[in-house]
């Protein structure tokens, strides 16, 4: 849920409130010129110095802020409902979308480019962008939302000429929930390696024991790998492949490095050789390579959307013995 929390001191003390929704006047709701520290949860929300949205204005994407630049200044709070994925804002070099044009997807420091103090004018294709007059995001700052035109810089907020840095607002970490189709697993291949062998020969005319334990304990592993389908898709947050009750690996951005997990196994053992006989225990691992696929939920901003990945395991777990009893000559 998109949500933002407001103290009235720093560090997150004093009275506090929680809002969902846009709030044009904090002061209908008794809290307005207080607020000194915040919480934002999912999308990002926009803080105004003035009630119904105007005056000074800032952005806070998801994360905690201890303390804040307008201090016991906001009276209103409007929630950022666009889609922020892909954005996408073109500037222009002379008033009405006029001249030499530049288009933007990204972070962007236009003091490295041609196009520092340039901009005129400006277009918002897709998401929320802050323009900024100095390269290192200070100085003054405009907001534009999706679908805003500003046809000439100047006579708006004096900005003509001044435009050094562009910011596109990134949204909250989406939840992500997945589910491994296991009835759709593919084994890839299948071997047998030999990792123990034990022989035991009694030529006596007695039945002996073989050893002083039933069992021996032999440790197995599992590599686990996963990747989203496509690999060109891209998740910014984190969640949980659960494998089995006690194996839950945790994917972030889309993938995980080979992870092994140890179990181990008991394998029982004869306790007796028979007269005159030789006994040969083999003790074998089964490898198997298979995949599974993955369907992933993704909700973010209320929206909701499904993915695929692939789920990838080489697993040693299958220990079994094969025991070989052969008859032996009597000695004379």
């Amino acid at each position: 849920m998109n949500k933002i929390i407001v103290y009235e001191h720093e560090n997150f003390t004093g009275l506090h409130r929680e809002f969902t929704s846009d709030v044009p006047d904090l002061h209908s709701v008794d809290f307005g010129d207080c607020i000194s520290s915040l919480k934002v949860i999912g999308q990002p929300w926009l803080v105004f110095s003035d009630a119904e949205y105007k005056g000074l204005v800032h952005a806070y994407e998801e994360g905690e802020y201890k303390s804040i630049s307008l201090n016991d200044s906001i009276s209103s709070l409007q929630l950022v409902s666009e889609d922020l994925d892909h954005p996408q804002i073109t500037l222009f070099e002379k008033p009405n979308f006029e001249g030499t044009s530049k288009i933007i997807t990204e972070e962007t420091n236009l003091i490295y480019g041609y196009f520092n103090d340039k901009a005129a004018s400006h277009i918002v294709q897709k998401g929320v962008w802050i323009l900024y007059e100095h390269g290192n995001r200070r100085g003054s700052q405009y907001i534009a939302r999706e679908g805003n035109k500003l046809s000439n810089y100047d006579p708006m907020f004096h900005f003509n000429k001044k435009c050094s840095y562009v910011y596109p607002l990134k949204g909250g970490q989406a939840i992500v929930t997945s589910n491994i189709l296991w009835d759709h697993k593919k084994v890839e291949s299948e071997r047998d390696i030999v990792i123990d062998e034990i022989n035991g020969v009694n030529d006596t005319n007695f039945e002996q024991a073989f050893t002083t334990t039933t069992s021996k304990i032999y440790e197995s592993a599992t590599s686990h790998s996963f990747k989203l389908k496509p690999s060109s898709l891209k998740i910014n947050g984190s969640f949980y492949l659960s494998i089995d009750p006690s194996t839950n690996l945790l994917v972030e951005k889309g993938s995980i490095e080979s992870t092994v997990t140890i179990d181990k196994i008991e394998v029982s053992m004869p306790a007796k050789i028979p007269p005159h006989s030789e006994l040969n225990i083999r003790v074998i691992r089964q490898v198997v390579n298979a995949s599974v696929p993955v369907e992933l939920t993704i909700t973010k901003n209320g929206k909701m959307k499904t993915e695929c990945g692939e789920y990838r395991s080489m697993s040693g777990s299958n220990i079994s013995t094969r025991y070989i009893m052969k008859p032996i000559e009597k000695k004379t």
